[in-house]
């Protein structure tokens, strides 16, 4: 195959996305500063090139084929990609740039979202782009420059920075019934315990550490997101397992209370990683040594 026919060129790619995103060649070139009939061959030249059909012309009216639909979603998010490092490498001449930064959904709405107001006050010329991230991150596949995780410190071909360790306690809501006869971890077990989804085993790690038989545990459903944990324990449904630190302002609304004095399991702790090629990449360094100054 001819290697031009890979790679078509950037103009013509562009009046291909911006008719797309309209449908209409006359403000695809409003928005690009060209005539109808410019954008009308750039796209037709594209076709040509690809030897498919992008538009179906009724006409004076477009619409994308199924293969211009499939095309376009690509091609746009490309082009978006191509924008994003440019205004990085422009950004970077000048001092500033960008980084995209994995997160823990609870972790960045109760603890880092709340912070991000002094580092902008710091480094206005560096913008952190955040993305919720549940389970753990792939750097080769996700595009990510940094990433925020839980876990024993075991992390492999990356370079991590411990934030602080994890300390876990059971919660009860203010509403739940029940909550007053709970006095030791033996009272919990027949209880409704509520869980987080990534990690199933936590209440079965927590009896442990008690010193307390589990026996036959009455778990109760399962959420994929902490916030909706915290919400289900604050609505009386069931007892959460849950770092303290994400609960701070239920604690001090007494929406949540801690029905006793536990120990939590050791071991577990948040920590910042970022793959080795980068570690060293301006925005990434000023935001690690602002997070840690955090601490």
């Amino acid at each position: 195959m001819n290697p031009r026919t890979l790679n078509p060129s950037i103009s013509s790619l562009l009046a291909f996305e911006a008719s797309a995103r309209h449908g209409s060649f006359t403000r695809a070139a409003e928005e690009l500063s060209l005539s109808q009939s410019a954008v009308s061959r750039q796209v037709q030249s594209l076709e040509e090139l690809l030897g498919v059909l992008l538009f179906d012309r009724i006409g004076r009216h477009i619409t994308l084929t199924e293969v211009g639909r499939i095309y376009s979603v690509e091609v746009a998010g490309a082009l978006a990609r191509i924008r994003d490092a440019t205004m990085q490498a422009l950004a970077y001449r000048s001092g500033g740039g960008s980084l995209h930064l994995g997160v823990l959904p609870t972790f960045g709405t109760k603890w880092l979202l709340p912070r991000m107001s002094d580092f902008y006050a710091k480094h206005p010329e560096i913008l952190v782009h955040i993305h919720s991230r549940a389970s753990t991150v792939d750097f080769t596949t996700t595009g990510l420059d940094a990433a925020i995780c839980v876990g024993e410190g075991v992390w492999h071909h990356v370079v991590s920075h411990k934030l602080f360790d994890e300390e876990l306690v059971p919660l009860v809501g203010s509403s739940n019934a029940e909550a007053e006869r709970y006095t030791c971890a033996e009272d919990l077990r027949s209880a409704q315990l509520l869980q987080v989804a990534p990690r199933p085993h936590l209440w079965l790690e927590w009896f442990k550490m008690q010193n307390c038989q589990p026996g036959r545990l009455r778990l109760g459903p399962q959420f994929e997101l902490t916030t909706h944990l915290i919400q289900a324990v604050s609505s009386g449904i069931g007892v959460g397992l849950l770092p303290r630190f994400l609960v701070k302002d239920e604690l001090a609304n007494n929406t949540l209370r801690i029905p006793f004095d536990s120990i939590s399991p050791t071991g577990t702790a948040y920590y910042l990683l970022i793959p080795p090629h980068k570690a060293n990449h301006r925005p990434i360094a000023v935001f690690k040594d602002w997070l840690m100054g955090q601490l």
